[in-house]
């Protein structure tokens, strides 16, 4: 059983090495849900992520002689590297199995830590029984990221830094992959105050927790699909299922696509860089039948490599119709390429890129195809452009396919 005395104990552990992390107020994200919401950055912690705080606490626990033998586990990233900095500060031996998918910039930090990295599997439960093999045969302490009430009693260390920033709080909104950090927070908060409500927060395409809950027992998913690689699990702790089932408000499900909007909302209005895993909470926001209340969104992390930042980004302006290509008929005559750049450039349209296509017709007098991809404001703007092309004569002028 989780007691207050097992928390405070971890507090003061994980401080040695964890920072803490000060809520932070965002105006934007208030405005836009009609509550108080509060941002709790663990994007800026020391690794990266909330995981130092597990695994370092985890660490501490071990004997000497099980920190001798060396200590292993598998993670699709974050935990990785919390595991492997724990090793080096108690200078043990470090092995992390993590699956091929993992982000390169994962890998590159769990290295640079010193721990030895192998990759295996596709998602975190192959890579988990890989590790749980390795365990076996070299006589290795296997750390388990979430499973383990050691663990999760670290992670709620983050639940303790919350109330001492903000002790009126009205709902915690914590992502979930496996279920540790929400362990962890709800079972700490319902000790401390269980009128505060810990809603967790799952990919829609990695709902395993949802699904378990709805059972009343543990269940595996047979495929998960998401972009939150942080929380691509299958199948959540049975060793701590019991405290979500008690302490958890509920769960909230977030399509990937959410979280693309996301990203470009952390970035733009407050200059953060968080991972895909970490913005489902910021994404569950709009999910909220609530008002004026006082929220947290935990961000778990910030670990996310260039090349699927810039995908991010990318897909996140398409959707917001901050980028579209329009295609437009037109005779092959001169001039004609001038009329459509006066009317896009007077309705303060950019042009990224186009494209002339002589050949899509042999009646070239008329069906000349001119596809432009443009840089617009938002919605609204992009139909003033499309409206203004069709007003000067180009009725043919209809938005069409990204051309990136």
């Amino acid at each position: 059983m989780f007691e207050l005395k097992d928390f405070e104990k971890a507090t003061e552990v994980v401080s040695r090495v964890a920072r803490h992390t000060n809520l932070v107020y965002s105006e934007y994200l208030s405005e836009q849900c009609g509550n108080k919401v509060y941002l709790k950055p663990e994007n800026m912690q020391l690794t990266g992520a909330y995981k130092i705080r597990g695994a370092y606490y985890k660490t501490s626990t071990l004997t000497d002689e099980e920190r001798a033998r060396g200590i292993i586990t598998a993670s699709a990233g974050n935990h990785a590297q919390g595991v492997a900095y724990a090793a080096k500060a108690y200078g043990c031996k470090a092995t992390i199995v993590m699956p091929t998918t993992t982000p390169l910039i994962k890998v590159n930090r769990t290295q640079s830590y010193g721990a030895e990295v192998v990759l295996y599997g596709d998602v975190y439960d192959e890579a988990c029984q890989y590790a749980l093999e390795l365990a076996e045969k070299e006589g290795m302490t296997f750390i388990h990221p979430f499973d383990d009430p050691d663990v999760a009693t670290g992670q709620g260390t983050i639940g303790m830094e919350i109330i001492k920033d903000q002790p009126i709080v009205d709902i915690i909104l914590v992502p979930v992959g496996g279920g540790g950090l929400a362990t962890g927070i709800s079972t700490l908060i319902k000790l401390l105050n269980p009128n505060i409500k810990v809603i967790g927060v799952e990919p829609s395409g990695a709902n395993c927790l949802q699904r378990s809950l709805e059972a009343g027992h543990v269940v595996t998913m047979e495929t998960i699909h998401t972009t939150a690689d942080g929380t691509a699990v299958k199948t959540p702790g049975t060793k701590i299922f019991p405290y979500l089932q008690k302490n958890l408000d509920g769960i909230i499900t977030v399509d990937d696509s959410e979280l693309v909007v996301a990203f470009l909302d952390m970035v733009e209005n407050h200059k953060m860089i968080v991972e895909n895993s970490g913005l489902l909470t910021v994404a569950a926001l709009k999910h909220l039948d609530c008002k004026d209340k006082k929220i947290v969104s935990v961000l778990s992390g910030g670990n996310i490599d260039i090349i699927t930042m810039s995908n991010v980004v990318q897909h996140g302006l398409i959707m917001r119709d901050r980028i579209f290509t329009v295609s437009v008929m037109l005779p092959d005559k001169p001039g004609e390429l001038v009329r459509v750049a006066q009317s896009i450039a007077q309705n303060q349209g950019n042009v990224i890129r186009l494209e002339h296509n002589q050949f899509v017709s042999v009646d070239r007098n008329h069906k000349v195809e001119l596809k432009l991809t443009i840089e617009a404001q938002g919605t609204a703007h992009k139909n003033k452009i499309i409206n203004a092309l069709k007003d000067v004569g180009y009725d043919s002028a209809c938005e069409t396919d990204v051309m990136m």
